[in-house]
């Protein structure tokens, strides 16, 4: 069986347990055909020393190294960065101390992850592939830049055995940031086994229209889709809004709602909840909606087809590569008037689309199992071995 490391820039943790979750989602589907081990360390401005944390999540086994990050002081931000190295030696030689040495290292979401999958490389000729989710290359979004930082990106891109975005949008935007390599291979986000489940429909006289995110108002652009509920509250009242998530302007939106002055039992904000809680909210919508700004491929899309639900979304990123007609409506982002109408118009239709067949569809090409195997293939290919 292949064995493979994956390391990241984000990943759930013990402060925050919603952060990177995507990628412990393919490190979940990678594990149904090879042995995988998370390493991944974080910052802490309330620790003196380094802390580590091992722990299981299914097959998924998690090595997470805590260090020290003090974050004032040109000299302190230096120290984060040595931190940081030695965050990662601790964690690697803890992995070998237990004599786990990886067939191939999986680098998720560039640059620090990709100079230290090329490290690993150099010093043990272990090869790397490289997963990207980042927004940061795409048109407006003004992230990726830094002279040094687009060297350094292009080198550890160049020198991996295969890139894999995760849609084809991405890969084009990478391309055109001089992020060149000989293997590009897109592979979708994968959606949680729970998305899979039947769960019985409860009774509800109104419609329900559901929403979820990280509540990053700059990306989601949350405030716009309630200016749109605003207007359609004024020509009807058949239908209850749900949010769910929480994020940095979490209150910022739900003060926003207030003042808008909904009429009562319209509009909920749930919090976080759990994958199987989300999953049981979809089941019982009747159709997704996503006003955002930017995305690349929103795992909550794939969801919501998964569950058999039609998506109003606007058409940015990657998702007109999921969203078309027979499943859902794209909109321009930014365009409350056509979100209004939009919306208006699927309370209406919602019953139009096919639901076994959007789930059918949706489950072929993003549940674990397909994607796991997606994968563990290209792992094969380069390894040229079976990761069975």
């Amino acid at each position: 069986m292949i064995k493979t490391l994956f390391i990241s820039a984000w990943y759930p943790n013990r402060y925050d347990e919603m952060f990177g979750l995507f990628v412990r989602k393919h490190a979940e589907a990678v594990s149904l055909y090879c042995e995988v081990q998370i390493l991944y360390v974080h910052p802490s401005a309330d620790i003196r020393h380094f802390e580590t944390e091992t722990r299981q999540h299914g097959k998924v086994k998690e090595t997470i190294v805590y260090f020290p990050a003090p974050n004032t002081g040109l000299f302190n931000k230096f120290l984060k960065h040595i931190n940081f190295l030695r965050a990662y030696f601790k964690g690697w030689s803890l992995l070998r101390k237990f004599g786990f040495r990886p067939d191939i290292v999986h680098a998720n979401i560039l640059t620090r992850t990709g100079v230290i999958a090329y490290g690993i490389k150099l010093f043990t000729g272990i090869p790397y592939v490289i997963t990207e989710h980042w927004t940061r290359y795409l048109p407006g979004r003004n992230s990726y830049k830094g002279f040094f930082r687009k060297k350094m990106t292009e080198f550890v891109v160049r020198h991996a055995e295969a890139v894999f975005p995760v849609s084809e949008n991405l890969k084009k935007e990478m391309i055109n940031n001089n992020l060149y390599n000989k293997n590009y291979f897109v592979i979708n986000n994968t959606v949680d086994d729970v998305f899979l489940t039947t769960i019985p429909k409860i009774s509800e006289t109104r419609k329900i229209i559901l929403h979820v995110s990280c509540f990053d108002e700059s990306a989601k652009n949350i405030k716009g889709l309630l200016n749109s509920l605003k207007m359609l509250s004024y020509r009807r009242n058949d239908f209850k809004m749900i949010f769910i998530g929480t994020g940095v302007d979490f209150k910022e939106v739900v003060d926003y709602s207030v003042k808008l002055n909904f009429p009562e039992d319209m509009i909920h904000f749930t919090g976080e909840r759990t994958p199987a809680e989300v999953a049981e909210y979809m089941k019982n919508a009747d159709f997704f909606v996503l006003f955002s700004n930017y995305e690349n491929s929103p795992v909550v899309i794939s969801e919501s087809l998964v569950c058999g639900k039609p998506v109003i979304s606007t058409d940015v990123g990657g998702i007109a590569e999921h969203i078309n007609e027979t499943n859902g409506i794209l909109i321009p982002a930014r365009d409350e008037n056509m979100l209004f109408e939009s919306l208006n118009f699927m309370l209406d239709h919602y019953q139009d689309y096919d639901s076994e067949k959007l789930s059918q569809e949706a489950v072929e090409k993003f549940s674990m199992k397909n994607v796991g195997k997606t994968i563990a293939q290209q792992y094969e290919k380069i390894l040229g071995k079976n990761p069975e």
